[in-house]
């Protein structure tokens, strides 16, 4: 995303306050089935947009490839259980991924790595690695808007072989890039040496004398892939 200097209010809130908002959210819609909270956080959601000043564009840019999912999705529901139901599942999907893409448009990824990191410094006696998972949770957020675009490639890529809109030939080429583009990003990660036990984002790493290692540069096609994501905000 392009961060204009005439940054909206909630570019300014702090990035662990909008994350402990999406956990809460997420959390709270996941355990109610009632429209009128499925509504009222797509009202609010939408209002988050608006006080961001994000199109609404671009949102539906976001949630335009999910429709082949949704639609499935929302037709099984009612007819298996009830259309309340459906439409109570369907809204909290496209709740969720909203509140998450407005996350990531309105914080840097610098930002996000570095309070995840902070938050999770006191698991490093349990062998968690702060610094690798908030860049793998900072990534999966990114990934939304990249996977749409791929949708979008994929869509037009069809239409131009006068395959229509076929579900199954969309499906099956986005399924692909996604995982292709998902183990260029991993062989990003470790040509960075995100394993290191002793990284820490706001100090620079010192290897004793000795002990200096070496990692094989990532790929090219494995540094424009996480350049992608890095950028798709």
């Amino acid at each position: 995303m392009t961060r204009r200097a005439r940054a909206s209010l909630l570019h300014r809130v702090p990035p662990g306050v909008k994350l402990i908002v999406l956990a809460v959210a997420g959390t709270a819609l996941a355990f109610t089935d009632s429209l009128w909270a499925m509504g009222a956080a797509l009202a609010l959601t939408w209002l988050g947009y608006a006080l961001a000043r994000v199109s609404n564009r671009r949102l539906l840019a976001v949630l335009r490839p999910m429709a082949w999912l949704l639609a499935p999705l929302f037709l099984v529901q009612g007819l298996m259980h009830s259309w309340v139901l459906a439409c109570a599942v369907v809204g909290r999907i496209v709740a969720l991924v909203a509140l998450a893409n407005l996350v990531t448009v309105t914080t840097t990824n610098e930002a996000m790595i570095a309070v995840i990191t902070r938050a999770l410094k006191p698991f490093r006696v349990v062998g968690v690695h702060p610094a690798k998972v908030a860049f793998a949770i900072s990534l999966s957020l990114r990934f939304l808007p990249v996977i749409a675009g791929l949708a979008q490639e994929v869509r037009d890529a069809q239409r131009a072989r006068g395959l229509g809109n076929n579900p199954l030939a969309l499906a099956l080429p986005l399924l692909v890039r996604t995982l292709r583009m998902a183990g260029d990003v991993t062989e990003a990660i470790e040509a960075r040496s995100m394993e290191d036990e002793d990284d820490d984002v706001d100090a620079p790493r010192v290897q004793p004398a000795g002990h200096a290692r070496t990692a094989s540069p990532p790929s090219a096609s494995a540094s424009s892939s996480i350049a992608t994501v890095s950028r798709s905000s």
